[in-house]
């Protein structure tokens, strides 16, 4: 599932020498070569591999102007629009290459940076992490979920060349993001359903039908009952009410399997058939960029969204504050298959961003680079990442940060988050800061509105009516990974959510299976079972995760 950068900030950073190239999909803001410049400065070329980010309209930053001089360092920022795997697979296939990589931490996008950390030519560039304390400290053992530690971190005979970073420090700084479904309010009411009501998956189709069937408009366009952001970012969420949510699932013998090769993914994908050929799903969700998907709910065009809820307050805030009433609301809770009703949710808080130095920064590249992933991943960096400038932003007041009225007033009042990325906020900076400490160290979000905190904290109780429960175990996906088949297999495996696309737009149910059992069988013939033999060798003994949500 790909994630735009507006989502999320559990931050994986992972810090490699990659080989491949920047282009095609990106938008660059950058006018030049890394290397000396003209005021004495060394500049970074920095590839930010988050679909949906961006930076500043008006050059160089408050923000970065404060780490030029505390580093000697400006920075020359490209920015991923689109997928963020194939960004990954470009830039290895083009060595064209940032000096230094961030981005998404699973899935392809770490594979594709773990592969490259382990070739030869990627190694020496990080001999000196020991010298720089704040990023020793983000990747000690102790410091990383321990499957990650074992597949991205310590996977280098002993040597590190991948940060992780965003992971919490404390309890108190993990971050859920309230994945769900939210229903504008206005439209809850004009069909007469309550959205708490709605807890089976019987009840969640209903939903979406009496929608459909109120024939609603926006400005002579059709609304649709459901959608979501680009690439189809999260519309399938609702896999939970047909499995456990995690990839794979417990067979009840002590092994477990990938979750595609349940019954409960056949359900999972006919029901999203019907889904799309009732009319009850934006068709175009899996196709639209972000641009576009914001623009469909700035028009009041989609009645339930899926997504996490700060991306949807985000989105929705425009519309909402010209037509009163309209606020996206939690739907649910929903029921999860095969989980007790009264179990916390399970969430992976363990970070969401790995940051990589490339062989393209060499000499005196890497000396520049290690200085400044160092100092953004200090106490001073952080805050300056989130906050902007102290003094002029906002200052230290008995011993907590506060905002600045000024500013805080600019920054609530910008719909569109331009005000705070021309200051150096949200530019990505956030991304390279080390461990989260938003909570222990910083004092909270000073730049929360008190309305949106209070939106943020009603659906809290609204959907996790048991809490949480941060998972800390063991992922096949992790382990996987280093079975003899893992070469061969992986295509197949890549294949699967392109597979799901397919089946749930097929002519038919029996098409739509047609779809996934070939895949089932191409897997079979790539080594799935061999691999998954692998896994579960590898995994006995081991407290392993097969009960997951979103987030």
């Amino acid at each position: 599932m790909n994630r735009i950068w507006s989502k999320g900030v559990s931050v994986l950073l992972v810090s490699i020498l990659v080989g491949g190239s920047l282009s095609g999909c990106t938008d660059s803001s950058g006018n030049g070569n890394s290397g000396e410049a003209a005021d004495g400065s060394y500049k970074l070329k920095i590839l930010h591999n988050w679909n949906g980010s961006g930076g500043s309209d008006n050059g160089i930053t408050p923000v970065e102007e404060v780490i030029k001089e505390k580093t000697g360092v400006t920075l020359d920022w490209e920015y991923t629009k689109g997928s963020e795997t194939e960004k990954v697979n470009q830039i290895f296939a083009t060595q064209d290459l940032p000096d230094i990589y961030t981005g998404p931490a699973w899935g392809g996008e770490l594979d594709g940076i773990i592969k490259a950390a382990k070739e030869r030519a990627a190694r020496r560039y990080f001999r000196q992490i020991g010298d720089y304390p704040n990023l020793a400290k983000s990747i000690a053992e102790e410091n990383v979920p321990p499957a990650l530690y074992e597949k991205a971190i310590n996977a280098y005979d002993g040597k590190k060349y991948l940060l992780l970073q965003n992971q919490p420090a404390q309890n108190e700084d993990g971050m859920d993001w309230l994945y769900g479904f939210y229903v504008r309010k206005d439209i809850a009411d004009k069909v007469g359903i309550d959205p708490q009501s709605v807890v089976t998956k019987e009840a969640f189709y209903t939903f979406l039908k009496a929608i459909k069937d109120a024939n609603l408009q926006e400005n002579g366009q059709p609304v649709f009952p459901l959608g979501g952001f680009s690439n189809g970012w999260s519309v399938g969420i609702g896999n939970t009410m047909f499995n456990s949510g995690g990839s794979y699932v417990d067979k009840g013998d002590g092994t477990v399997e990938h979750n595609f090769f349940t019954k409960g993914y056949e359900e999972y994908t006919l029901f999203y058939r019907k889904l799309v050929e009732e009319g009850l799903m934006d068709p175009e969700a899996f196709a639209q960029t972000d641009p576009i998907a914001k623009e469909k709910i700035n028009q009041g065009r989609i009645a339930i969204l899926a997504a996490h809820y700060p991306a949807i307050l985000d989105a929705s805030k425009e519309y909402v504050t010209s037509h009163p009433g309209s606020d996206y609301i939690p739907v649910g809770p929903l029921e999860r298959a095969d989980v007790e009703p009264n179990r916390p949710a399970d969430l992976g808080i363990q970070g969401n961003n790995v940051t990589a130095i490339t062989k393209n920064c060499k000499g005196a590249c890497v000396d520049a680079a290690l200085k400044f992933l160092d100092y953004m991943a200090s106490d001073e960096g952080f805050m300056l990442a989130r906050y902007g400038v102290q003094g002029v932003h906002w200052d230290m007041k008995e011993g907590k940060p506060v905002a600045n009225k000024e500013w805080f007033d600019k920054f609530t009042a910008d719909q569109s988050g331009k005000v705070r990325k021309n200051e150096g906020i949200t530019i990505g900076l956030e991304s390279i800061t080390g461990p989260d400490r938003i909570n222990s160290v910083a004092g909270g979000d000073i730049w929360a509105d008190q309305k949106r905190l209070d939106a943020m904290e009603q659906a809290r109780k609204i959907l996790r009516p048991n809490g949480i429960h941060v998972i800390t175990a063991y992922n096949p996906g992790d382990v996987i990974t280093k079975a003899p088949e893992w070469e061969m297999l992986k295509p197949s495996m890549d294949r699967m959510s392109d597979a799901w696309k397919e089946a749930i737009f097929a002519k038919s149910d029996e098409a739509a299976l047609g779809i996934i059992n070939e895949l089932r069988e191409q897997l079979r013939k790539t080594g799935y079972d061999q691999a998954m033999q692998f896994t579960n060798e590898n995994l006995k003994g081991k407290d392993v995760v097969t009960v997951q949500m979103p987030n």
